[in-house]
């Protein structure tokens, strides 16, 4: 069953025609929201105007190899490996979620433009589309019910819903619908329920990109860049580079009682998890 095309049958109701369009459309609807929410939050104006500023208290220059290093160093950390996640467990839920969703969106682009109605599609491709939508529900309910903030540390229920969890709601709806959806094809209008529903959260994840954080996905990748490159420049994000194992800095009257301190006190919350509620 997970080797079926799940467009297939489909294919016999809705024209492939109408679905490719579907998708073309909820490429179009992400757009617009990552450039109305860049225009609304001036994000881009934001991240050039530091650039700006940083290259002009930068200390040193950075030639085009060491970007290019910088680069290829932010990509393999903070975009494939999700390394800026100091929580393990937390690091593991982005990664099943950000690679579930990644392959069950290009497979479905597939499954649709390329074998819209035929049951002999390649088996690999349905059940890689599965697989990216198990590997996005894992993620995704892994953070809802455990790793949250708001639940694992501050003792709010998990059924406690706000706008801001639009994205991940919407996320895990997408996907837990679609695995539905394909074991119950053919069983009724059970099946064509949870198509329904399927279609509807996919609609509202692509079509809520402006209040959702999933326009962050196109920031963090710059935003990491530029945080490197200002650490190689000497720019330092445009922040204090003074830190108290610096003798200048010991000698100052605030820090008279600090002196003597270990260089790591203050680090204890790190110890154990905030969990006191």
């Amino acid at each position: 069953m997970i080797t079926s095309n799940p467009f297939a049958e489909l294919a016999a109701v809705i024209p492939p025609a109408v679905m490719q369009v579907y998708v073309v459309l909820m490429v179009v609807l992400v757009v617009a929201g990552t450039i109305l929410d860049m225009m609304h939050k001036k994000s881009a104006k934001y991240f050039f105007e530091n650039a700006k500023k940083a290259q002009q208290n930068a200390t040193r220059s950075v030639g085009g190899g060491e970007k290019v290093g910088i680069a290829v160093k932010t990509l393999a950390n903070e975009v494939l490996t999700s390394g800026e996640f100091a929580n393990p467990q937390r690091r593991m839920s982005h990664l099943l979620t950000m690679y579930g969703f990644i392959i069950f969106a290009v497979f479905t682009a597939i499954l649709i433009f390329a074998y819209p109605a035929a049951t002999d599609a390649p088996a690999i491709l349905p059940l890689l589309w599965h697989l990216g939508a198990l590997m996005l529900a894992v993620g995704g309910y892994w953070f809802w019910f455990v790793i949250r903030v708001d639940v694992s540390a501050e003792g709010n229920p998990w059924y406690r819903v706000e706008r801001a969890d639009l994205f991940i709601l919407s996320l895990l709806a997408t996907a837990t619908f679609a695995i539905l959806w394909s074991l119950t094809q053919g069983a009724g209008a059970i099946g064509w329920l949870f198509f329904v529903l399927f279609l509807a959260a996919t609609t509202t994840l692509f079509a809520t990109v402006y209040w959702s954080k999933f326009a962050h996905m196109f920031f963090k990748p710059a935003a990491a860049y530029q945080k490197r490159l200002t650490r190689a420049d000497g720019s330092a994000e445009n922040l204090p580079t003074l830190t108290r194992d610096d003798p200048e800095q010991q000698q100052r009257h605030s820090m008279e009682l600090l002196r003597d301190a270990p260089m790591d006190m203050g680090l204890g919350i790190k110890r154990e998890a905030p969990n006191h509620y």
